[in-house]
């Protein structure tokens, strides 16, 4: 009991920096339970309501024609009573008003009667949606309405018939998250399917058949049944347990991205944690000195400050865990838009158990490089006031080293992919190096610069006072600030290339789903000559003969082979086209089927010209060699194809095709109207309104970026508040030194705000070479873009740090500079 009070004793007159001690651990508690609760909270609710998601017990998905056999298996079952039975058929394309005097490009969704057998599609009027929509009906979206000035019992023309308004859908159970969606949602009854006209082969349908099953304990056996008839790999079968749905795909990616952001704040808040506490232990200096003069031993003093630690690590927990759940809740708040409807979050308290381990973990591993220099600590060197010796490096190495396997084994444990953990891990490091690296060589640097000035002399003295966390702020300051300024930059740049300056010829529109006998008939209509561009579409099953686990492809991040592919031929490269292994396009003394791959694919799979890749072409086995390997100019929204065939290869395969155009500002609309007038089927993608979408999707995305960010700019802040504390005695000497010299309150508080404006110059400069660099590499190397440094920004960038640095440190010193020459005087005396 004696000895806790102790220890409370200790934290209470060293107040400010076990109060920033606490607010590192919280910090760090606070993202670990945001974002572990947050998922863990995600997963139950979406696994209880998976059902409504999916809207069927089972579902069946393909986009060719379901196998004749796994066809009449569902209707044996049906016939069984063993399942319900509701087939779907989503498709695109353009619906328009009767007088053809305006035209949307729309989403359809033929449902037949009994969809959905779970959950419920909520209507304006609040009908039943089985009772509603009928043969001749459509139901749609609000937004449909209101772009085409129709209302509820208009007509609206889609395909080759006439349907009329009836509802207006509020939301679906099963709709597919849509960040990037092309068009408003119309429902359809099957009844009306065939007189539309648009299941033409080749057409991009998505088929999906959805069983309820009449015994609920039966669902995994009925599914592996299907799964024995079903001869297609290319159809998936999937339990509403097992089915991963729109919703929790992007959910999935979406948390996985903000894992990332939250490792990185761990990192940056770990650094905190163990600057405070070196602080912490430099005031503590002449008490560990006192304790080890009157007989303490080492082992007395590390369990007498781990009991401290444990104390303020507990205080900080406790507070970092109530943000961390008022974090998980605006995350929510955050995503309603992408989350269903009606889906209860709720507090997951084995993921909030889980970031207090890690949080535990972390605050004892950043706490033990502090802990062990206590050791170094002579008593002699206090009362002598002896300068101390330089401590060892190996230990720091040693202690960097047990930091990256242990950040390396949590994001393996986290992510799953050993390739992107190391990947990631290692480039953490780098930029900590780098950042160190630069920090030492411009501390260095201006440390034997010949300054005249006497209050800033006064200031580059004052970076490398004993006690002075100056290298560990600029550290913290500069890798926080190089992440947001190079999402900024990649930001700026992918808009200006791709949203704001668009290359005078490239295409605007996309004319999709045109079948080869509709061709003669387009460039009437258009009015010019057009290249159209052959479509088929494939699944990669096999390469060199072993074949692709798709489900194990589907779950990497990254783009992987399991999904589907859209297949061309030709005999020449595009203009925007290269190769890079090989000749020729093909080789003309190979006789059997030859295929060219983008080097993009190579990151999916390594290959080499030679191996044999085996295609699955809506059921039909084709296999092609490796011709050559291509690269393009990603510069231009330009069509291009990962696979490229010989025409004789594929030109009787089921295909549609499809058109890029420029057309005049002003006139894809008439253009589009004239189009579906005379070929229904074509649908027409506008891709200034696609691009205006992707601008906004990439905004949201990296504010989102942005704000998670700022926790790691808060432990930049709370280790530069440290500092000041640490160097407190140290400062107020300084300060009463000038007045008694004669300087006023003006000097002393130009010396205090130059030291931080060197701070936050050399912090946000460094940042700022280092987000570029890496801005550029990405833009260059990555994307293929043109790059730009946007300078009056990155300008503005250092100023608002430079300033909020200056600011940061000034308030934490306005103490130091306030106290009157007599009265400090007076205290070291009677001290």
């Amino acid at each position: 009991m004696k000895h806790l009070t102790t220890i409370w004793r200790q934290a209470r007159r060293s107040s400010r920096q076990a109060l920033l001690f606490v607010l590192c651990v919280a910090l760090a508690l606070t993202t670990l339970t945001a974002f572990s609760g947050f998922a863990r909270s995600i997963a139950l609710a979406l696994a209880k309501d998976a059902r409504n998601l999916h809207a069927a017990d089972i579902v069946v998905r393909s986009y060719a024609p379901v196998a004749p056999a796994l066809t009449q298996a569902i209707d044996r079952l049906a016939a069984q009573g063993a399942v319900q039975v509701a087939r779907i058929y989503e498709l695109s394309s353009v619906v328009r008003a009767t007088d053809e005097s305006a035209s949307l490009f729309s989403r359809l969704k033929v449902v037949e009667p009994g969809y959905p057998f779970y959950g419920q599609v909520s209507l304006a009027s609040g009908r039943p949606f089985g009772q509603v929509l009928a043969p001749g009906t459509a139901i749609v979206e609000q937004t449909l309405l209101d772009r085409t000035g129709l209302r509820v019992g208009d007509a609206l023309k889609v395909g080759y018939t006439t349907l009329t308004i009836v509802d207006v859908v509020i939301a679906e159970p099963d709709r597919p998250l849509e960040l990037f969606a092309f068009g408003p949602r119309v429902f359809i009854h099957a009844a009306d399917l065939k007189a539309m006209g648009l299941m033409a082969t080749g057409s991009r349908i998505r088929r999906l058949v959805l069983l309820k099953v009449s015994v609920p304990t039966q669902v995994d056996a009925v599914a592996a049944t299907l799964k024995q008839a079903n001869p297609d790999d290319t159809t998936r079968i999937d339990t509403y347990l097992t089915a991963r749905s729109a919703v929790k795909r992007f959910l999935d990616n979406f948390l996985f991205f903000l894992k990332l952001v939250g490792l990185f704040i761990l990192i940056v808040a770990g650094l905190g944690i163990q600057s405070t506490l070196t602080a912490l232990f430099n005031e503590k200096r002449t008490t560990i000195a006192v304790m080890k003069a009157v007989g303490a031993g080492g082992r007395f003093i590390t369990v007498h400050f781990l009991l401290l630690i444990a104390l303020l690590g507990a205080v900080g927990s406790g507070l970092g865990m109530a943000s961390g759940v008022a974090v998980q809740f605006g995350l929510a708040g955050i995503l309603a838009p992408f989350l269903p409807e009606g889906l209860q979050l709720s507090i997951a308290w084995r993921g909030i158990a889980e970031a207090v381990g890690l949080g535990a973990a972390v605050v004892i591993l950043f706490s033990l490089l502090p802990l062990y220099r206590l050791k170094a600590l002579r008593p002699v060197q206090i009362f002598n006031r002896q300068r101390q010796e330089a401590a060892s490096r190996w230990p720091g190495i040693l202690f960097g080293l047990v930091t990256f396997c242990f950040f390396l084994v949590l994001v393996l444990w986290h992510m799953r992919d050993i390739r992107f953990g190391i990947t990631f891990v290692g480039a953490i490091a780098a930029m900590i190096l780098a950042a160190a690296g630069l920090a030492q060589l411009a501390l260095g640097t201006i440390r034997r610069l010949p300054i005249r000035h006497l209050a800033l002399r006064q200031a580059v003295r004052g970076l490398f006072r004993r006690g002075n966390a100056t290298r560990t702020v600029l550290i913290t300051l500069t890798v926080s600030l190089t992440v947001i300024f190079g999402d900024l930059l990649i930001e700026r740049n992918l808009n200006a290339t791709f949203v704001r300056s668009f290359p005078d010829d490239m295409p605007d529109a996309y004319f999709i789903d045109i079948q080869r006998g509709q061709t003669e008939a387009f460039v009437t209509l258009v009015g010019r000559p057009v290249t159209f561009y052959p479509i088929v579409r494939a699944r990669v099953m096999a390469i060199n003969g072993a074949a692709i686990d798709h489900g194990r492809e589907s779950s990497q991040r990254r783009d992987n082979l399991a999904r589907v592919f859209n297949l061309t031929y030709r005999e020449t490269l595009l203009d925007d086209e290269t190769l890079i292994q090989g000749d020729s396009l093909f080789r003309s003394d190979w006789d059997e089927p030859q295929v060219s791959v983008m080097d993009t694919v190579l990151d999916m799979r390594p290959m080499r010209i030679g191996d044999r890749i085996r295609f699955s072409i809506q059921g039909v086995a084709l296999t092609a060699r490796i011709a050559s390997i291509r690269t393009r100019d990603n510069r231009a929204l330009s069509p291009f194809f990962y696979f490229v065939f010989p025409t004789p290869v594929l030109e009787k395969a089921p295909q549609t095709l499809f058109a890029a155009l420029k057309v005049p500002t002003g006139e894809l609309g008439r253009l589009q109207n004239r189009i579906v007038a005379h070929l229904p089927n074509i649908s027409v993608i506008d891709m200034s309104q696609t691009l205006g979408t992707l601008a906004r999707l990439m905004s949201r995305l990296a504010r989102i970026l942005r704000l998670f960010s700022l926790f790691s700019i808060a432990a930049g802040i709370l280790i530069l508040i440290s500092a000041v504390f640490a160097t407190r005695n140290e400062r107020m000497l300084e300060s009463v030194y000038y007045k008694i010299l004669g300087a006023g309150q003006r000097f002393v508080l130009s010396v205090f705000a130059l030291e931080n404006l060197i701070i936050g110059l050399l912090g946000g400069s460094l940042a700022l070479c280092m987000a570029q660099a890496g801005a550029w590499w990405i833009c260059v190397e990555k994307f293929d873009i043109a790059y730009r440094p946007f300078v009056p920004l990155s300008l503005a960038l250092i100023a608002v740090t430079t300033l909020l640095t200056i600011a940061v440190g000034l308030f934490a010193s306005r103490s130091i500079m306030a106290k009157k020459p007599v009265v400090f005087l007076r205290e070291q005396q009677n001290g």
